[in-house]
């Protein structure tokens, strides 16, 4: 397989820290962005960059450009991980606490996506990582209002980008994850146990990137083995 310029957003664990690992592994160079890229750091590869990031201040946009026109100047695929999970009852739900969930899930995915775009070609994939939960007409559960509602937003903000990118490329689709053990769901949910592994996940990722898009664009696909 050709190598691969790959960015993905969210890597300090989870699901984002193993697709790092599986695509660097595979030989292809990533750059991989988080609020704490020591993880990523700490696996001392030499197709892996990292640096620190945050989806919510517009400085740090700049250093990713920065990187790709001074290292790349192309992108093949960029994975929009990142998310942040709120578990609280709506009437608890401030505005503030509604801003923070939308900047990360929804603004930051959008804006990452923006600055990519102009180093992609015809046929680059972004894969943007949803959740079942915005889904609609899926199982639905109190305490996820600001975290579902965002996640049903990037669902149709992908629609959106595929139409108006088709004639063009590169493809947009989203996969809407079921429950995955990962440090994220155990803080918001300590409890529940996940059938699904970080690792399994970012295995099934990782085919979609780079293959997805030879089949799917604008297209949503749900990625659950479960109820959540």
């Amino acid at each position: 397989m050709k190598s691969k310029n790959i960015i993905i957003t969210g890597t300090s664990r989870g699901i984002g820290f193993e697709l790092v690992h599986l695509f660097a592994n595979q030989g292809h160079n990533v750059l991989a962005l988080s609020r704490n890229a020591q993880p990523v750091n700490n696996l001392q590869f030499d197709n892996i960059s990292s640096f620190a990031f945050d989806l919510c201040e517009e400085n740090d946009y700049k250093k990713v450009v920065a990187f790709i026109e001074d290292e790349w100047k192309h992108v093949d695929v960029l994975i929009n991980n990142a998310g942040m999970l709120l578990n609280k009852p709506f009437a608890d739900t401030t505005f503030k606490d509604f801003s923070k969930v939308y900047e990360t899930n929804v603004f930051g995915v959008a804006e990452m996506t923006r600055i990519v775009l102009p180093f992609m070609k015809s046929d680059g994939h972004v894969v943007t990582i949803s959740s079942m939960g915005g889904i609609q007409g899926s199982m639905k559960f109190p305490g996820l209002a600001a975290y579902s509602s965002s996640k049903g937003a990037v669902i149709t903000l992908t629609e959106l980008l595929a139409e108006e990118y088709k004639e063009t490329g590169p493809q947009f689709n989203v996969l809407a994850l079921g429950a995955v053990q990962t440090e994220m769901l155990k803080e918001a949910f300590p409890e529940y146990q996940a059938p699904t592994t970080a690792l399994e996940m970012a295995e099934y990722i990782q085919d979609f990137a780079h293959n997805g898009n030879k089949y799917y664009n604008g297209k949503v696909l749900q990625v659950s083995n479960s109820t959540p």
